[in-house]
C-alpha cells in the first residue's frame, strides 16, 4: 500500500489542520499551542515559515478565514479555521502515516554507510562520544516522562515514549556495534583497520568492487 502524493507534504501543515479542529485560531496562538503542548519536540515549528504553512493551506481550501480577533489596542489578528476538505485531508494523511511504513533517511545511517573513510579506532571513540550523550537524553527522557505521567494521561505521552524507547534502541546497537569492533569480531573489521594502516585497499574488497561492476546475468 502506497502512501497518497499530497499537496503540502511538510508535517507542519498536519499538526495545523489538526489544531484547528479544536477551535479557530490565529498563527500566533498555532504556533504557542504546540510549543506549550510539546510538539515542538517531534515536529519542527518556526513562527517564520507557519505562515506560509497558513497560507498555503488556506490557498488549498484547506483552511479558510474564520474572523479576526481584536484585544485592546494590540493590532488586529486574523483568526483561521478547519474546512470540511481540510478535516478529510487531515485524517487521510494521519492515517496514510500511521498504517503505511515510509522509507526515510535519517541523518545517522547516511554517517553509518560512509564511516568506512575514518579509522575503525575513530569511530570508536566517536560512537562512544555519541553513546553518552545517549545516555543522557535517555535519563532526561525518563525523568520529564515520569513528571508527565503524574499530571496527563497516556494517551498524550505515546510519542514521547516512542522517542525514548527508538533513542534506547539506537544506544543499544552502537553498544553492541561497538562490541565487534573492539574485539575484532565484526565480518570485515580486520580489512578496514588494515586499509587505513597501509593506504592499500585489502583483496577482498577490491573482489566486492569487480562483483559490483560486473554485469549481472540476465
Amino acid at each position: 500500500m502506497a502512501t497518497k502524493r499530497r499537496r503540502l507534504s511538510n508535517p507542519l501543515a498536519l499538526a495545523v489542520m489538526v489544531l484547528l479542529m479544536e477551535k479557530s485560531m490565529h498563527p500566533y496562538e498555532i504556533a504557542q499551542t504546540l510549543r506549550r503542548r510539546g510538539k515542538d519536540t517531534t515536529t519542527k515549528i518556526n513562527y517564520g515559515s507557519l505562515y506560509t504553512v497558513v497560507q498555503n493551506l488556506e490557498k488549498h481550501g484547506f483552511v479558510e478565514v474564520a474572523g479576526v480577533q481584536r484585544r485592546g489596542n494590540r493590532p488586529e489578528r486574523t483568526l483561521y479555521g478547519i474546512t470540511d476538505a481540510g478535516r478529510e485531508e487531515a485524517a487521510e494523511w494521519l492515517s496514510d502515516l500511521l498504517a503505511v511504513p515510509a522509507t526515510e533517511y535519517p541523518i545517522f545511517e547516511t554517517a553509518l554507510s560512509l564511516m568506512g573513510i575514518l579509522h575503525p579506532d575513530e569511530v570508536v571513540r566517536l560512537l562512544e562520544e555519541r553513546l553518552a550523550g545517549l545516555d543522557l537524553q535517555v535519563a532526561s527522557a525518563r525523568g520529564g516522562l515520569a513528571k508527565l505521567y503524574e499530571t496527563l494521561p497516556r494517551i498524550f505521552l505515546v510519542e514521547t515514549e516512542y522517542q525514548l524507547h527508538m533513542l534506547q534502541a539506537q544506544a543499544e546497537w552502537i553498544r553492541s556495534f561497538l562490541d565487534e569492533v573492539r574485539s575484532g569480531s565484526l565480518e570485515g573489521v580486520a580489512q578496514w583497520r588494515s586499509f587505513h594502516e597501509t593506504g592499500e585497499v585489502p583483496p577482498e574488497f577490491r573482489d566486492l568492487e569487480d562483483l559490483e561492476e560486473s554485469p549481472t546475468d540476465s
